[in-house]
């Protein structure tokens, strides 16, 4: 029945020939395969991802600390520490919401191994309570070399935040990342999960106590990943604190703050709507009983019902129905939006509610059938008949924008790539990646479901770990 009603929903049953019912646990076994893939550092053993090698070993050496390890962003090789922590929270989330969902997959094993890559690389960036690294590498030189991380020739800056230099977006953004981890290791590793929370605790009166943009403190930063304020930020870590925790003074920040409104979108920039849907989670399991927080679960709701198209305002969509945000790595948006409706549903099933919405009533079946439209247009239900997934099915994007996959493995030609023998001899040549970057979801098509399989077309096709994060969780729950 969902299948059907996701047709109604997306408009697409004249070019439904060709796509194969979507299998949700193949999707998610490569989701996860995605991030190890964009692993910088000293690859462990158990490595799956077989074209990629040790990289960036000596990062932060030029400032008398170890900062290797973590993640590259995308199809670059710097490491953005705002966007990667946005990632970890998501993977986290993922892994608090849908852990038996995961294990059941036998993907829980994976799905804690992303998490910690992210968080152990933190934990060296945090080497006092006042003091996060938020940035190895520099986005300017770094793009205009085309090489494999495992050759870099690049400056390798670390960028940090500290007392005189603050950065509360970024700080409260991995003080989210490090609570929500702790909560997904509380079962599997204790230990660990308590020196997160310790991390997290430092990270979120350091965010509190100095406060100030980030990119203010790193300006390399803010060419890529400018934030556009910290509100957001310290609300989200309250929550996850408060999740962590159940300290009333989270609670007591979580009130001051405000809800933010009903917003446009969730994303590494904007994380209003992950606040108010872990507060609509609280409220809905009685773990809070505020009156004044009950504004944070009226515009989760809001939210959720512009993105189902039941709103005021409802997101605007492709000419197919796919979810329409920016020309400009939309599928981030339609990842984190699922996400949020997925999850959302789930506390509905729970408390057996439904969602009332200006234009009518929403069953949580009705909200999954949603998912499941926007879900199967990524993985092939399009009118291009193409997986926006690399590497899943039979028809993906060939040349993604990124460097370690578009040039031959290190594994196989262990001559360095140089800066411009990169652009000569790989970006330009008119040939699919010889390395496959599985589970990479790609920027996607544009307004009316066209796309351009070309590596210089870094809009629709480059991958981010932000696009990919959202999914995990999801496909979880699909599968």
């Amino acid at each position: 029945m969902y299948f059907l009603k996701g047709l109604l929903l997306l408009g697409v049953s004249m070019f439904l020939h060709g796509f194969v019912s979507a299998d949700y646990s193949i999707a998610l076994t490569k989701s996860l395969l995605y991030y190890e893939a964009q692993r910088s550092g000293k690859l462990p053993s158990g490595q799956r991802v077989q074209w990629r090698g040790d990289s960036a070993l000596r990062d932060g050496q030029s400032s008398r600390i170890d900062l290797s390890g973590g993640y590259y962003d995308a199809g670059d090789n710097v490491k953005f520490g705002f966007p990667m922590a946005f990632t970890v929270t998501m993977l986290a989330w993922s892994v608090v919401e849908y852990e038996s969902e995961l294990s059941n997959k036998g993907e829980l094993f994976h799905a804690l191994e992303s998490i910690k890559w992210g968080t152990d690389y933190f934990i060296k960036a945090h080497p006092k309570p006042n003091v996060f690294y938020g940035e190895v590498g520099d986005g300017d030189s770094d793009h205009q070399c085309w090489q494999r991380p495992e050759d870099m020739t690049t400056p390798r800056t670390p960028y940090m935040i500290d007392s005189s230099h603050p950065g509360s977006d970024l700080a409260g953004e991995t003080a989210a990342a490090m609570a929500a981890a702790s909560i997904a290791f509380r079962k599997s590793n204790p230990t660990y999960a308590l020196t997160l929370l310790t991390h997290a605790k430092e990270l979120y009166d350091f965010a509190i106590s100095n406060q100030g943009q980030y990119q203010n403190s790193i300006p390399p930063a803010g060419k890529f990943y400018s934030s556009s304020g910290y509100e957001d930020e310290l609300t989200w870590a309250a929550t996850w604190l408060f999740y962590a925790t159940g300290e009333q003074k989270y609670v007591d920040r979580i009130v001051q703050a405000g809800s933010g409104g009903t917003r446009s979108m969730f994303s590494w920039d904007d994380k209003y709507v992950g606040a108010q849907l872990l507060v609509t989670k609280f409220l809905m399991e009685k773990k809070l009983n505020d009156n004044r927080l009950f504004d944070y679960k009226n515009k989760a709701e809001e939210f959720i019902c512009n993105v189902i198209q039941k709103g005021n305002s409802n997101v605007g969509r492709t000419s197919a129905g796919l979810l329409w945000w920016s020309q400009w790595n939309n599928l981030q948006y339609v990842t984190s939006s699922m996400f949020a409706a997925t999850t959302y549903s789930k506390y509905l099933e729970a408390s057996r509610s439904t969602l009332n919405c200006a234009r009518g009533q929403v069953t949580p079946s009705e909200i999954i059938s949603f998912v499941h439209s926007q879900v199967d247009y990524i993985l092939g239900l399009n009118p291009k008949h193409m997986s926006y997934m690399v590497g899943y099915g039979q028809n993906y994007p060939q040349k993604v924008h990124h460097r370690g996959a578009s040039i031959v493995s290190i594994n196989k030609v262990h001559t360095p790539v140089s800066c411009s023998d990169g652009f000569s001899q790989w970006f330009n040549k008119n040939a699919p990646n010889p390395n496959v970057l599985d589970g990479a979801i790609v920027g996607g098509p544009d307004q009316s479901d066209n796309y351009n399989d070309d590596r210089g077309n870094y809009q629709q096709g480059e991958a981010a770990t932000a696009n990919t994060a959202p999914l995990v969780g999801v496909l979880a729950h699909l599968a």
